[in-house]
């Protein structure tokens, strides 16, 4: 072991001179890069896909972009080092040559081209994405293997990720641990019975079950973050999760990402909850204003009103508003003689989409939060008020555009009473697992789920929820 350790120490000095000669002599950039560049910088490279391209008699323009940014780098490149190339948009190529700052409206810098490699063709008569023509996202989502490559959709992929950087590092900013929960489930804690199960795809009719028992796609982690918090005391997950609802709207998917979050609770109960998901929310859209401007504002100036705009930036510097479930069916009831509802409000039913649109208007299109609701309409686990046993401690977040975004509780940790809830509904014997975290060393805790897509949805203004994830499965659609 200490030889091979010597010999790694002797020989790193000249795989690092190795690797820094051979980045010297031409160094690979990308688009965002080059066109931040302040000043000429010799001997780089840039792979990218041709978005256009115009030809003089002794010049092409090539403008060329790699997903890295919305922005376009301009190749300058004499018509002789193009002869005999069919440069198409939709093709991808390398170019080589120097980064030279210009005096251009549109652009600062640009590569004058030494060297255009071609890498892949692209056939114009064969391609979906015509030249200067604007898609429609409709016929987008009929190429989901190919709508990376457009301008719209690549925001959309930024966006996402950031997104997805800005949820973690809140979380770990806050000292929460990440974890990963299974994809393959045994238990379904929504309770509503719209599972897909597993089986293996050779198994015969009389062979034993694959796992002993049935076994689902998961549509929750937030029972085993509870298994984790009691150990952890404040956990999150982020992954997929799946649903095969039997719905066809803007709003659902059979695969979505959820961000899943458990916490102990210190004395404030739900509070703390709201405190934890305002939080959340302003600190991801703060963060894509800030580093994602040129893309989020893209979404804000083709597809928001000027309404929706303002609602978007309300819903950072302004509090988010609070009723509790009974104000919001006085509310919904009272409205209900001068508004036609599909569904009729009555106390005891869940809201639905015409209700949420009619407290965020209440509002002023501010998000708000729908607290303690009848446990009759919420999953066992939630637990009751002790004012009040047929109400529990839980949260709704609607926001404007896109309406529920988040559901939570504070979960049961009274042992006694959620021995009698699991008896009365025939839960008991499967549950013995969720009641040993009662038995050993229980302690007040809670946590939430938010949808991930809807999320999107709300920051971009995006109407359909197909349109801010890659591969969209849905009732009807498993495209690749």
């Amino acid at each position: 072991m200490l030889f091979r350790q010597n010999v790694v120490v002797r020989l790193w000095p000249r795989v690092a001179t190795v690797s820094a000669a051979v980045r010297t002599l031409t160094s690979r950039i990308t688009v965002r890069d080059a066109v931040a560049a302040t000043s000429t910088r010799e001997d780089v490279s840039v792979l990218g896909w041709v978005k256009n391209m115009r030809k003089q008699k002794e010049l092409v323009f090539i403008d060329l972009n790699d997903g890295s940014t919305a922005a376009r780098l301009q190749v300058v490149a004499p018509s002789n080092l193009l002869r005999g190339v069919h440069l198409n948009v939709g093709c991808s190529v390398v170019a080589k040559g120097k980064i030279v700052p210009v005096s251009l409206a549109s652009q600062d810098v640009e590569l004058a081209a030494s060297q255009v490699q071609l890498l892949g063709t692209c056939d114009p008569k064969k391609y979906p994405f015509k030249r200067g023509k604007i898609h429609g996202v409709e016929y987008l989502r009929q190429f989901p293997h190919l709508r990376p490559q457009t301008g719209v959709f690549s925001r959309v992929l930024r966006l996402r990720s950031a997104a997805t950087m800005a949820v973690h590092r809140f979380f770990q900013d806050r000292g929460f641990i990440n974890f990963h929960t299974p994809i393959i489930s045994s238990s379904d804690c929504e309770g509503a019975g719209e599972l897909f199960e597993i089986r293996p795809s050779q198994a015969a009719e009389d062979e034993k079950r694959f796992f002993s028992t049935d076994a689902f796609l998961t549509v929750s982690g937030q029972l085993h973050a509870e298994a984790v918090t009691s150990g952890m005391s404040a956990v999150y997950t982020f992954g997929p999760t799946f649903r095969a609802e039997k719905s066809h709207t803007k709003r659902h998917l059979s695969e979505f990402y959820m961000v899943e979050a458990e916490t102990v609770l210190h004395g404030s109960g739900l509070s703390e909850l709201l405190c934890l998901v305002e939080d959340l929310y302003k600190h991801t859209l703060e963060v894509l204003l800030k580093d994602n401007y040129d893309d989020i504002n893209y979404f804000h100036e083709t597809i928001c009103s000027d309404e929706a705009k303002i609602s978007i930036l309300n819903s950072i510097e302004r509090p988010f508003a609070r009723m509790t479930y009974s104000e919001a069916m006085d509310e919904l009831e009272n409205a209900a003689s001068k508004n036609s509802f599909h569904t009729q409000p009555q106390w005891g039913d869940d809201l639905q989409r015409d209700h949420e649109l009619h407290l965020l208007s209440v509002t002023g299109q501010l998000p708000v939060f729908i607290t303690d609701f009848p446990a009759a309409i919420k999953p066992f686990y939630a637990r009751t008020l002790d004012s009040d046993t047929n109400i529990v401690s839980s949260v709704d977040l609607l926001v404007p555009g896109v309406g529920e975004v988040v559901g939570g509780s504070v979960r049961e940790e009274r042992e006694t009473v959620l021995r009698d809830r699991l008896t009365r509904l025939g839960l008991l014997e499967k549950y013995q697992w969720y009641l040993d975290l009662r038995r050993f060393g229980t302690v007040p805790h809670g946590g939430f789920g938010l949808g991930f897509e809807r999320l999107l949805q709300a920051f971009l203004g995006v109407a359909d929820i197909r349109d801010v994830i890659p591969f969209p499965r849905y009732l009807g659609s498993c495209q690749m």
